[in-house]
């Protein structure tokens, strides 16, 4: 069986007058937000993504 490197993070998804904003409360500042439900999931998963390369270049 192969070896996968996802990690999951929990994330806070929260209804706003523009649709729907989301967070991830273990990356401070990490945070996003989409017109639907999906698409604000979608774009925290890539503020995730691109807060991870962060760190990791700075490390």
């Amino acid at each position: 069986m192969a070896h996968s490197d996802t990690m999951f993070y929990k994330v806070v998804l929260q209804r706003s007058n523009e649709g729907y904003s989301v967070s991830c409360p273990v990356l401070p500042g990490c945070w996003s937000q989409g017109e639907t439900e999906l698409e604000a999931l979608q774009n925290i998963k890539s503020a995730i993504e691109e807060y991870l390369e962060v760190l990791d270049e700075n490390l």
